[in-house]
């Protein structure tokens, strides 16, 4: 099971579509766990958190260091995900789940959006954690899923 760390950053608009295409993988049994990390408006957040269970974290630093899942699925709020993104997903981690790059529609160009599987260990001394940098702890072979 996924702790899914969602950063939003000024990226608000697309929160409630990415937080509804999360429910799916809940009931699939692959998130455990939905963290929006770095704010939003209040009001938006409050009624997100309500209507899908999802906690709220200051920063990324903060939602991994309280993560309840070893295996962390880090996106930006504006990811819009492929339809198959959940078979795709649920495929990688049944054949062992290596730490990949998750691409968003349209690829990793930009704008278009990518997201972050990787161990939540593998994170350990980062400093000042977002998106750009866990994405930077990722090896050079690491699995593109599209």
């Amino acid at each position: 099971m996924l702790t899914v760390v969602v950063e939003v950053g000024e990226e608000s608009e697309r929160l409630a579509g990415l937080l509804a295409a999360l429910t799916s993988a809940a009931v699939d049994g692959l998130v455990r766990e939905v963290v929006i990390a770095g704010g939003g408006p209040p009001e938006l957040l409050a009624v997100l958190r309500e209507e899908t269970g999802a906690e709220l974290a200051d920063s990324v630093a903060t939602a991994i260091a309280r993560a309840k899942s070893e295996r962390l699925l880090v996106l930006p709020a504006s990811i819009r995900l492929r339809s198959d993104w959940l078979a795709t997903l649920g495929r990688h981690l049944r054949t062992g789940g290596a730490d990949a790059l998750i691409l968003g529609e349209g690829g990793p160009l930009p704008g278009r959006g990518y997201g972050v599987l990787i161990k939540a260990s593998a994170l350990a001394g980062l400093a000042k954690p977002d998106l750009k940098r866990v994405r930077g702890r990722l090896a050079r072979a690491a699995v593109r899923l599209a």
